[in-house]
């Protein structure tokens, strides 16, 4: 969602589709949560070298461990980074996976707030650093 900000244009097609299988924490596995793989992408879509002739990574490395911090803060109440941690649901499960998606009550709104939340930092270090740069 905040590459478009970012970029005179949008990622193409299949950078979006490359990105797909993160959810549920990698593969449906329950490890590091998507919204981190997503922002650490989104920052490399941004900032990171498109040749091997350009400059080093300084201000991608910057940003990037800037927001592995902020994840970490963000997700301090779920105990991990992990996606099994935040949503609490096992996705091999189907039913556990449908009520997940349907139940209002379910512990997807821990993903919300964890997804919202993720995305107005990526947005803020961006913007910031963007800032810083010009």
């Amino acid at each position: 969602a905040c590459a478009e900000l970012f970029r005179d244009e949008p990622p193409s097609p299949e950078v979006v589709a490359a990105m797909a299988p993160f959810a549920g924490g990698m593969g449906s596995s329950g490890q590091v949560c998507g919204a981190l793989s997503g922002a650490l992408a989104t920052i490399g879509f941004t900032l990171g070298k498109t040749t091997a002739q350009q400059e080093n990574h300084k201000q991608m490395c910057s940003v990037s461990y800037a927001m592995i911090h902020k994840f970490t803060e963000i997700t301090k109440p779920h105990g991990s980074i992990q996606c099994a941690d935040i949503a609490q649901v096992d996705w091999k499960d189907q039913d556990a996976v449908q009520n997940f998606r349907k139940n209002p009550d379910s512990t997807r709104k821990n993903c919300v707030r964890v997804v919202r939340e993720t995305s107005n930092a990526l947005y803020d270090l961006i913007t910031d650093k963007l800032q810083a740069s010009s």
